[in-house]
């Protein structure tokens, strides 16, 4: 069964939407909306560099606040609860606002919780500080999905989309590490200050650079669409990428305890970093094939990350092989955001992009809530060792599910033969060959 529609020209109502492009001349290149995309990969760079940005100062945080670790460690965990249940109200709430004001606003409010969680004086302010700022993400989470899915067409989608979420690879590969230092340098607060100050600089580029554009006014230059495409194939998708990330996040949360406590050869700092350098790979690599075959790329991703989670168990067997499971995981965790949101947004269409935009931070953050509960109770019944096991079944049934699916089996046409005639507006769109 498809779970997806990939056509190889956008329909009219799409173009007059703004969501593809009008027909050119079969030798007219296709273009990225380049701008655009780079402010929003900012966005997400700021926002996860926010989400992670206590992790990376937690002893520090925790000694000038007078609370233990773990206390702040729930400004971590529980930033993922505020996403799950605020990001619906929120969006709901805003639909109807122009996008790039809201998207605007919205990091607005972000750098100024920031900021507040700089200047805190008690625990209580930071932790209500940094709530509001979790609740800002859903939504901007939530917008910055919909206002990319209508910036370019179906079969760019996917090149679009790893532009965006590298913004995010490098939040976590580079600005944490570089926070960690700073704090040690300068003290936490100092981080957060930065963090404000990057927010500054989304705003002005939110404002300079996107297009204004409201979910409403999509919908209304599309009329005669709504309920064509089942919202079936999107809860689906985002809930077989959510329990990826169950599996994923029940062994990560613990990757160090993994690490240290397996023998590997390579020491844990290395191995972060080859985990971090890969993932980015692995949003390069999607940029370039993700749009040819997003089946087999999507399917190959799930299934690695499956395979690498339970090669976990041969950590500290040979030094090659501790390379390998590590150099792996990381390719494919890096290789799965965009490939399932691509397939998510394509399976919403126009007719239910807002749903989809918002239902991918919601899940995926219960996801990454579950998963490190799950790891910690697997932890404190059997210890550390007996995590890839688990972990390792739960995503291959994941990527069994994506398999059985079918998800994403066509792939989108980017050219069209020479000579070819033109789509008239209003024409069904043709689908190329299985991936």
């Amino acid at each position: 069964m498809d779970l997806t529609r990939d056509s190889a020209a956008p329909t009219a109502a799409a173009r007059t939407a703004g969501v593809g492009r009008p027909d050119r001349p079969p030798s007219a290149p296709e273009r990225l909306p380049w701008p655009s995309l780079l402010t929003l990969g900012f966005m997400t760079f700021v926002v996860v560099t926010g989400e992670m940005l206590p992790t990376a100062v937690l002893p520090l945080m925790a000694a000038d606040l007078g609370v233990s670790p773990a206390r702040v460690g729930l400004l971590v965990s529980g930033w993922a609860f505020v996403v799950v249940v605020a990001s619906f109200p929120l969006v709901r709430l805003t639909r109807g606002l122009d996008r790039r004001r809201l998207l605007a606003g919205a990091i607005a409010v972000f750098g100024a919780a920031s900021l507040v969680t700089a200047l805190a004086g008690s625990y209580a302010v930071a932790a209500g500080s940094r709530l509001v700022a979790a609740a800002v993400c859903g939504l901007l989470w939530a917008t910055v999905n919909a206002h990319l899915a209508a910036l370019v067409p179906e079969r760019l989608l996917g090149r679009a989309v790893a532009v965006v979420l590298g913004g995010g690879t490098l939040g976590t590969v580079l600005a944490v590490p570089a926070a960690n230092a700073a704090g040690a340098l300068w003290g936490w607060r100092t981080t957060f200050g930065a963090l404000a100050a990057l927010s500054l600089l989304a705003v002005a580029g939110a404002v300079s650079t996107l297009a204004p554009r409201t979910a409403r006014g999509e919908a209304a230059a599309r009329p005669g669409q709504a309920g064509r495409r089942s919202l079936r194939p999107v809860v689906v998708l985002v809930a077989l990428g959510g329990t990826l990330l169950v599996g994923h996040f029940a062994a990560y949360t613990f990757v160090t305890e993994l690490l240290a406590g397996s023998g590997a050869s390579l020491a844990v700092s290395a191995a972060l970093l080859l985990f971090g350098v890969l993932s980015g790979l692995g949003v390069l690599v999607v940029g370039r094939v993700g749009d040819r075959f997003p089946r087999a790329a999507l399917v190959a991703s799930a299934g690695l990350v499956a395979a690498a989670l339970l090669g976990l168990i041969a950590l500290g067997a040979h030094p090659l092989a501790d390379v390998a499971v590590v150099a792996v995981w990381g390719l494919a965790t890096g290789a799965l955001p965009p490939l399932i949101q691509t397939a998510v947004m394509r399976a919403a269409g126009p007719e239910h992009r807002a749903a989809a935009a918002t239902l991918i931070p919601v899940v995926f953050n219960l996801g990454i809530a579950v998963g490190a509960a799950a790891g910690s109770a697997v932890v404190a019944a059997f210890g550390v060792a007996a995590l890839p096991v688990p972990a390792g079944v739960v995503a291959l049934l994941a990527a069994a599910g994506l398999t059985a699916a079918g998800i994403g089996a066509r792939r989108v046409s980017v050219r069209r033969p020479r000579g070819a005639a033109q789509s008239l507006p209003g024409a069904p769109a043709t689908s190329s060959s299985s991936a």
